[in-house]
């Protein structure tokens, strides 16, 4: 089983007193290219590419000057330990322990604008470029036509060395159409997470985000291999409902 998340916006370094070893971005020959093309960026044109404010945009462009291989202790953090954010506060890895983090570096991969895909304890260095920014490279007009092939193969190949030939997806719709799901051998779960308002289910945007980092943490403590195990997800009042379920969307309510 392989489980994909969106990263978040903010960051800041999450300090743990559980030892780890970081490991390395699989995809840095393909990040280098990008942060030499935006380093070309001028502050007003990255004020209009990424749809920030000024000071935003000297933040970005200052961190995309600091950017530089290799990465080590030093200079880059785990990206685990580095996003913040609803889904990743609902995550919750300041208290994981030293097999909480060798199972999520063995099932659970961020999806990156940057990065491509990171694993938790792949080191990073601080950025912002949403998978949804149109930024073109080279034959690409925009990120998704750089990554989506990229990515698609990637998992393909975790996934099925994983040998449970499934994909869990708890990523947003933005980074979810980074990945060709019909080219995925194997099956693709979608967790969908609604609430009661009177006599209807409804999606609130910031408790879906909430639930999609407690059903990583659900599967990461309780070191779930059986995609049907994620069924008992009761994390904050919520429960597998399958009258509103599809074979590849699940539905959880509350």
């Amino acid at each position: 089983m392989i489980i994909i998340l969106a990263p978040a916006k903010t960051m800041a370094r999450i300090a743990t007193k559980t030892d780890y070893t970081p490991t390395q971005p699989l995809f840095l020959n393909y990040s280098a290219p990008l942060v030499e093309a935006i380093r070309k960026l001028s502050q007003r044109e990255m004020e209009k590419l990424m749809a920030v404010s000024p000071q935003l945009a000297r933040l970005n462009i200052e961190r995309f000057l600091q950017w530089q291989l290799p990465f080590n202790s030093g200079n880059s953090y785990p990206s685990l330990l580095s996003f913040r954010g609803i889904v990743f506060d609902a995550l919750n890895p300041k208290d994981f322990n030293t097999e909480d983090f060798a199972f999520a570096q063995q099932h659970l991969r961020i999806l990156s604008g940057l990065y491509g895909a990171l694993r938790p304890l792949d080191l990073m260095q601080p950025y912002r470029l949403e998978m949804g920014t149109k930024f073109g490279i080279g034959r690409s007009k925009n990120l998704y036509q750089y990554w989506r092939p990229l990515l698609t193969d990637y998992l393909n190949g975790e996934v099925n060395s994983e040998g449970g030939e499934v994909l869990v997806n708890l990523a947003s719709v933005e980074y979810s159409n980074a990945v060709d799901f019909d080219a995925i051998n194997g099956e693709v779960i979608t967790p969908v997470f609604k609430e009661w308002k009177g006599n209807a289910l409804k999606i609130i945007t910031v408790h879906a985000k909430r639930a999609r980092g407690l059903m990583t943490r659900f599967i990461i403590k309780n070191r779930l291999s059986d995609v049907e195990h994620i069924k008992l997800f009761d994390y904050e009042g919520y429960y597998y409902s399958p009258d509103e379920s599809l074979r590849n969307q699940w539905v959880f309510v509350r």
